[in-house]
C-alpha cells in the first residue's frame, strides 16, 4: 500500500524558515520522482517543487526560487522541503505527492506575525 506522512508544519514569522519531512513507504522509492503542493486559502493547487528519483534533478515554482530547497534521502525513503525567508503568501496547506497520484494528508504552514 502506498503511503504518504508528512510532517513539520506550523507557525512561523515572515522571514523565518521550516522543514517539511514526507515519509513513503509502499513502492519501490529510488524509481520514482517525488513533488511537494500547496493549497493556499481560496487560492488553487501549486506544484512548488520537484526531485527526480536520483535526486540529481530538481525544479521549483518562480514563487519559490531561492527560497525553497527539495531534497530526499533515498535510504530512508524520505522527502524534505527546506523552506526559507517565507512570507505571508506561502501559508498553505503543503502536500507531498508521489507514484500512483498518490497524496499525503497535508501539514498546514502559515506564516504570520
Amino acid at each position: 500500500q502506498v503511503q504518504l506522512v508528512e510532517s513539520g508544519g506550523g507557525l512561523v514569522q515572515p522571514g523565518g524558515s521550516l522543514r517539511l519531512s514526507c515519509a513513503a513507504s509502499g513502492f519501490p522509492f529510488t524509481d520514482y520522482a517525488m513533488e511537494w503542493w500547496r493549497l493556499p486559502p481560496g487560492k488553487e493547487r501549486e506544484r512548488v517543487a520537484y526531485i527526480g528519483g536520483s535526486g540529481g534533478y530538481t525544479n521549483y515554482a518562480s514563487s519559490v526560487e531561492g527560497r525553497f530547497t527539495i531534497s530526499r534521502d533515498n535510504a530512508k525513503d524520505m522527502v524534505y522541503l527546506e523552506m526559507r525567508n517565507l512570507k505571508p503568501e506561502d501559508t498553505a496547506v503543503y502536500y507531498c505527492s508521489g507514484p500512483y497520484d498518490t497524496w499525503g494528508q497535508g501539514t498546514q504552514v502559515t506564516v504570520s506575525s
